[in-house]
């Protein structure tokens, strides 16, 4: 007797859509989500699609009508509840295009809560794009199974962040001079991680984080690491230690 096959396929799309979902909603997809899904993945109508909204979990839908430019969704039942993710903030200075846009598809697949620029003395980007920023956030949620995006914070100055740093929070330095290894700091959360930019920090200002009370030096090898690859690596530590991997 031949196997029943999975549903839904594997090969079924998932989106975010910014609507509430729910066993009555119908909701409608338009602009290039529509387009994707009727012109280049050729769904039609009966194809399941898998949605989620950042509220209420992920949804199976199939497309109930489908015209040129937008398609309805069907909802039949709901997957997953909106997952809930460890409380690690990744606080960074913001670097060059495609190397920014690697730490802000990493850091959501490895899934981080709030991602936070941070602009020091020796950041070189002018400014933030916060509508490309999102789109990365989106789509890396879509491909890695997420229900639930992490936050984009604005940016702001460093002084400023250490000013205003919750005291229950503790925030994990990825120090250049060297720090404890990371298995011995303790940092459960909730926790932030910072990560400078290109040239590093400045004296001053590690002069200003050292002093600060939150504030725990940690050592990432005996490498001289990327701004990009400080992050993630430092992402990966915490979690096998004190996020969901474990």
């Amino acid at each position: 007797m031949p196997a029943t096959p999975a549903w839904p396929p594997a090969s079924t799309p998932r989106l975010f859509v910014d609507q509430l979902l729910g066993p009555d909603a119908a909701p409608v997809i338009d602009g290039p989500a529509a387009h994707y899904l009727l012109n280049v993945m050729r769904q039609r109508v009966g194809a399941p699609l898998l949605l989620f909204d950042n509220r209420s979990g992920e949804w199976l839908g199939t497309i109930a009508d489908a015209g040129k430019r937008s398609l309805t969704v069907r909802i039949e039942k709901q997957t997953r509840a909106r997952e809930a993710v460890p409380d690690l903030w990744l606080c960074f200075a913001p670097v060059k295009k495609a190397r920014l846009d690697w730490i802000i598809e990493k850091a959501t697949e490895l899934g981080v809560a709030r991602l936070q620029p941070v602009i020091t003395e020796r950041t070189i980007v002018d400014r933030v794009k916060g509508e490309r920023l999102e789109a990365q956030i989106i789509e890396a949620c879509e491909q890695c199974g997420r229900t639930a995006l992490p936050e984009l914070a604005e940016p702001v100055k460093l002084p400023h962040l250490l000013k205003a740093w919750p005291a229950d929070r503790a925030l994990l330095f990825a120090d250049e001079d060297g720090g404890a290894p990371f298995a011995t700091i303790a940092a459960a959360p909730p926790a932030a991680i910072l990560t400078g930019p290109e040239g590093g920090f400045t004296p001053n200002e590690r002069a200003l984080l050292l002093a600060h009370a939150a504030v725990r030096r940690v050592a990432l090898g005996p490498r001289i690491l990327r701004a990009e690859t400080a992050a993630i690596t430092s992402i990966g530590l915490w979690m096998g230690l004190h996020g969901d991997w474990r």
